[in-house]
């Protein structure tokens, strides 16, 4: 076992040495930001952690997208609904189409992983977004092809959606957005997600089977056996369960053990484990029962190495909007304001949760690369017939494993490669196995909640409304729209307040709150100074005066927002009568600083 350590630790030394090393600014490597406690096999671990998260997705999305009927064509159609009926040629097609979307899901996820951890040398995984493929089967296509357009349009709108992606994030959009979404609401959808994590893996479908929906109420205890569960609800022997209990003592609570004695790879041991023991037949906890479903799975499972080609999904955009322009800019649009706040809000809470967000600007290194990076995936997503492609919350499990750089994403993606090939073993992993490592990684991302400015009722009220919702709501995306709409209201009437009042109407704890602008610090996209520019040339090119915070800050190149007077952004409170040096004397301008 010595002999073994002495191995690895040799390994690591001479990998990070390398140019390679080097290149993912591994401990070791000489890099002048060189990333501390980075070791190769640890991200190589991590990387592991995060596949077996996340593999899930191989069947879980090929479920969903297959719902849509895909390209099959159905040759009885009730005239009533335009539903299929029982059509045996139908089926069969589906049924191949299912087989098509796992080889597509797995295809994407793995060159979306790969080539985004190696631009970005961030540690996280990229894959068809669950939700926004729900969204995409249920309430764009339709199931069975009965929604408001085709699946190859809406194809389509998703390939343009990238392009719109990318042109967003080189002009700086995408990154100013998240700048100047208040610290608190950012820290809070960091902790709603990990909320969100935890339902995830509490759910019947995707996870444990701990709670599920019910008639009164939006949830209740579940924990029954299938053949209780109905309709989404368990009907009676709740907490009966043999797999939620198999999932809770070794995928959860023995899990949890080996972390407090941290233990390399627990994540990845508990999830072994219960699959492992969850794969013979005639158990109470196989995946595979003596059912249509089961035998099916089983069958799949036995050929081991088997890969199918993407012939139904393959290339078929329809650029033929004629008759249906409307409803295509109508998902076009949907697309895009989802998928930019839910990726974006995700991206930014898993590059908080490992660590390399500056404090300063609020943004994380190569944040346009990024950015561009998830768009260009997202438009080859949509040629290989999947919905949008997006950072997955599971990459969380990852950096809990130690994960700090690009090759947790690249190990990742490889593993999805592979996956193509062993797509039987990999979409056999039971969501008992996966469902409390994500409670374990919404546990790990639910610290930072201490973060959030409680004591300023604008901050906090906003940042809980975030947390609430985005589980509850179901969505990252419109759990931050929650946030930033309280935020605004809440402190815009506050504002109009002391406004009319002179400001002799204020709450007394208001020099606590969080200090924001509209204009965070570090650069600003070129479109917002462009837009100045514009409108001073305008005005017969006479740029405004100092009265105006915004054009002040933008028209002085040695501003240090550091130097706020007042600014709880500065680690340091100034003294109230302080000038900057080498800032203008002009009366008219200390004016202004003054009420900085």
């Amino acid at each position: 076992m010595e002999h073994l350590r002495n191995y690895i630790e040799d390994l690591n030394n001479y990998i990070g040495a390398s140019t390679f090393g080097r290149i993912f600014r591994l401990e070791g490597s000489g890099h002048d930001l060189e990333i501390r406690n980075t070791r190769f096999t640890t991200e190589v671990r991590a990387g592991l952690t995060t596949f077996f998260t996340m593999a899930y997705i191989i069947a879980v999305n090929a479920s969903i997208l297959s719902d849509t009927g895909g390209d099959c064509l159905c040759d009885r159609v009730d005239p009533k609904t335009s539903a299929c009926l029982n059509s045996i040629e139908f089926a069969l097609c589906k049924e191949d189409l299912n087989r098509s979307l796992i080889t597509a899901t797995a295809a994407v996820a793995g060159f979306s992983s790969f080539l985004f951890g190696f631009l970005t040398n961030m540690p996280v995984a990229l894959a068809p977004g669950m939700g926004l493929n729900a969204y995409f089967a249920y309430q764009i296509v339709g199931y069975n092809g009965t929604g408001i357009i085709s699946y190859k349009l809406a194809l389509t709108a998703v390939f343009m959606e990238g392009f719109v992606f990318i042109f967003l994030s080189l002009i700086g959009m995408r990154q100013w957005l998240v700048k100047i979404i208040p610290v608190s609401l950012k820290i809070a959808a960091a902790c709603g997600i990990g909320l969100f994590l935890a339902l995830i893996g509490l759910s019947h479908t995707t996870g444990i089977g701990a709670v599920s929906g019910a008639v009164t109420t939006s949830l209740q205890v579940a924990g029954c056996p299938d053949e209780y569960f109905e309709n989404g609800m368990c009907k009676s022997h709740k907490m009966t369960s043999h797999t939620m209990w198999l999932g809770v003592m070794l995928g959860g609570i023995f899990t949890a053990y080996l972390m407090a004695y941290k233990v390399k790879s627990a994540m990845i041991v508990g999830i072994l484990l219960v699959s492992i023991i969850s794969w013979p037949r005639n158990t109470s906890v196989t995946y595979f029962p003596d059912t249509e479903v089961g035998d099916n799975r089983h069958s799949f499972f036995k050929t081991v190495v088997a890969f199918h080609p993407i012939n139904h999904t393959l290339n078929i955009l329809d650029w033929n909007i004629s008759g249906q322009s409307g409803q295509f800019v109508m998902a076009l649009f949907t697309f895009l304001y989802v998928d930019i706040i839910d990726c974006t809000a995700t991206l930014y809470s898993m590059a908080r949760f490992s660590g390399v967000v500056d404090p300063d600007t609020g943004d994380f290194p190569r944040s346009t690369l990024a950015y561009c990076t998830d768009a260009i995936c997202i438009s080859m997503g949509a040629l290989l017939g999947v919905s949008p492609v997006t950072v997955f919350i599971e990459s969380g499990a990852g950096i809990a494993e130690g994960g700090k750089t690009g090759l947790t994403g690249m190990t990742c993606g490889l593993c999805f490669f592979i996956s193509m090939f062993f797509a039987p073993i990999f979409a056999s992993i039971p969501p008992w196995a996966t469902g409390c490592t994500l409670v374990l990684v919404g546990c790990l991302m639910m610290r930072q909640i201490s973060n959030i400015n409680w004591s300023y009722i604008g901050d906090a009220v906003p940042a809980f409304v975030t947390v609430m919702f985005i589980p509850f709501g179901y969505s990252a995306a419109y759990g931050l729209i929650a946030g930033l709409m309280v935020y605004t209201g809440l402190n815009g009437m506050i504002y109009i307040t002391k406004l009319i009042s002179g400001g002799s109407i204020a709450p007394d704890d208001e020099d606590s709150r969080e200090y924001w602008t509209v204009k965070p610090h570090g650069k600003v996209p070129w479109f917002f100074t462009a837009s100045q520019a514009l409108a001073d040339q305008l005005r017969g090119g006479r740029a405004r005066r100092g009265d105006d915070v915004a054009s002040f800050r933008a028209s002085h190149d040695g501003w240090d927002y550091h130097d706020r007077l007042g600014s709880k952004a500065s680690n340091t409170e100034p003294e109230p009568n302080r000038i900057i040096v080498g800032m203008p004397t002009d009366p008219s301008r200390e004016k202004v600083l003054r009420k900085l």
